[in-house]
């Protein structure tokens, strides 16, 4: 399958109605391979505008950003999202507590309403988990130069760094692909995509 990815799009019989999440830290690619990926199966792609606000404040004080989640939850055709709800509650969400940015009438505020919601969800079909050293992140966020990502500490990705692998390793229940991302380029090298889609292949398809 790893050659057909430059000149054609595999029709799988099983393809349709599908969640597929993507997961990692800032500046690991999520965006990029989720865009790489709804194109070369013909998902379609959901991104939230999290990445604006790094700190994420306010993020969960608006209940629109979870009605976008239970959306793609409920859509009828096969979804690729940029983050996840899992991750805004078990990696930034209790980041942000531990800050201090949260408080504990908030926190359980939030996790009330958190688990109503995924008593009537089913996790993603797949969750695609972009594991990436701090330095390597650190690195693209430099590449992309948007001005309010400069200033992100080094402990801050540290610390989201540590709740993801806890997030995925430890608590999220779903089947998961993890890629550790350092030494791939997978925007511009096809080898390095063509990798990702095989095993995407072979867990979702049973194709080798």
């Amino acid at each position: 399958m790893a050659l057909c990815f430059l000149f054609c799009v595999p029709l799988h019989p099983h393809s349709e109605n599908m969640h597929i999440a993507v997961a990692g830290n800032i500046g690991s690619g999520k965006s990029t391979l989720t865009r790489l990926l709804a194109k070369h199966y013909g998902w379609e792609p959901r991104f939230e505008s999290v990445d604006s606000n790094p700190y994420l404040d306010d993020y969960y004080r608006d209940i629109h950003r979870w009605s976008f989640n239970m959306e793609v939850f409920f859509a009828d055709h096969t979804i690729i999202q940029d983050r996840t709800i899992y991750e805004g509650v078990h990696v930034f969400m209790e980041n942000n507590r531990e800050m201090g940015n949260l408080s504990e009438r908030d926190y359980e505020t939030y996790m009330e309403l958190f688990e109503q919601m995924m008593s009537v969800v089913k996790l993603p079909d797949l969750m695609i988990y972009l594991r990436a050293t701090v330095p390597h992140l650190v690195s693209n966020i430099q590449k992309r130069g948007r001005d309010y990502e400069q200033t992100i500490q080094l402990e801050y990705l540290q610390n989201l760094n540590r709740r993801y692998d806890d997030f995925v390793f430890n608590k999220y229940q779903g089947r998961v692909i993890t890629i550790e991302k350092d030494n791939l380029d997978f925007l511009n090298t096809p080898r390095d995509l063509a990798g990702i889609i095989d095993k995407i292949d072979a867990t979702l398809f049973g194709l080798f």
